[in-house]
């Protein structure tokens, strides 16, 4: 089961990230904290559904026993949105969602869970796919802005603002999803119960971010401009649900699994943006799908 809840998460983050992506305007620098109050907007809704009709025995104290994990993924995730604003052309999930690397390594010499070697070259495969398709995608925007004439701006080169921001979700993402692993097989928390902690949490830095940005700093909210949040928001919701299934059932397979969803966040972006790909990248992309299905049968 923890490949189907794998896949799903998958297809749900990569849609989220597309709808991210369109939602990210260089324009607005407080979109990254607008995406905050979408996705804490639904992740709530979801919380409280799962509580009442869902019928979930919600234990209060599970806030405070998940909190760091959910402080880290916050964390990483608001990073995330604020890279959106600096890189184009996809850059910024693969780079990010090579997280699952640094998952599996801890899994592997920290909590002692096994890989077989087949499984080994599974998870090297999707992680030389995400990396390799970070370093094209990274190549490619320089050298098609350069090919059009225009002056390579520093956000979109090699500048240390455009690095940072992903490679610090990778590796604040990594810690939270290793971080997951223990607070899951310790048994303090089920699945569902972790998943409502971590939602609720957004939801309070969902209302902070309200706060800052549309009571203080008086910036306007309109459907229209915010409606990809918003739907980005619910892909997010939905994928987290099978998410915290997946990584209590087998994270140190899992984890670099769903961590390949940025290689389908291209491919959206090439089918609904109508960019191209380039025979690299369907090198790349195949090598990682040959991991996935590696893991899958494994």
């Amino acid at each position: 089961m923890w490949l189907l809840f794998s896949l799903f998460s998958i297809l749900a983050w990569s849609g989220s990230d597309l709808f991210s992506k369109l939602g990210s305007r260089p324009d607005d620098s407080y979109s990254h904290w607008k995406m905050v109050m979408a996705v804490g907007l639904v992740m709530g809704a979801h919380a409280i559904f799962e509580m009442t009709i869902g019928g979930v025995d919600f234990d209060w104290n599970s806030v405070m026993i998940y909190l760091p994990v959910s402080a880290l993924y916050i964390l990483s995730m608001i990073f995330g949105y604020a890279g959106l604003r600096y890189i184009e052309l996809s850059i910024s999930s693969p780079i990010c969602n090579s997280s699952g690397a640094i998952t599996s390594l801890l899994c592997f010499f920290v909590l002692g869970q096994s890989m077989t070697g087949l499984q080994f070259v599974g998870v090297t495969l999707v992680c030389l796919g995400v990396i390799g398709l970070a370093a094209l995608e990274r190549s490619q925007a320089v050298k098609e802005t350069v090919d059009s004439g225009e002056e390579v701006p520093s956000k979109y080169s090699k500048s240390f603002l455009a690095v940072l921001f992903p490679i610090l979700y990778c590796i604040i993402d990594g810690l939270g999803t290793f971080a997951d692993t223990v607070v899951l097989d310790s048994g303090m928390l089920a699945e569902r119960q972790a998943n409502i902690a971590y939602e609720l949490t957004f939801l309070c830095m969902g209302i902070a971010a309200f706060i800052y940005v549309v009571l203080i700093k008086k910036q306007p909210l309109t459907v229209e401009r915010e409606r990809p949040k918003l739907l980005a928001a619910l892909c997010e919701t939905a994928g987290q649900f099978t998410y915290v299934f997946a990584i209590g059932a087998n994270a140190i397979l899992a984890a670099p699994t769903i961590a390949s969803y940025s290689i389908f966040s291209v491919l959206w972006s090439r089918i609904f943006l109508k960019e191209k790909l380039t025979p690299k990248h369907y090198a790349i992309i195949g090598m990682a799908m040959v991991g996935i299905f590696i893991l899958g049968m494994e």
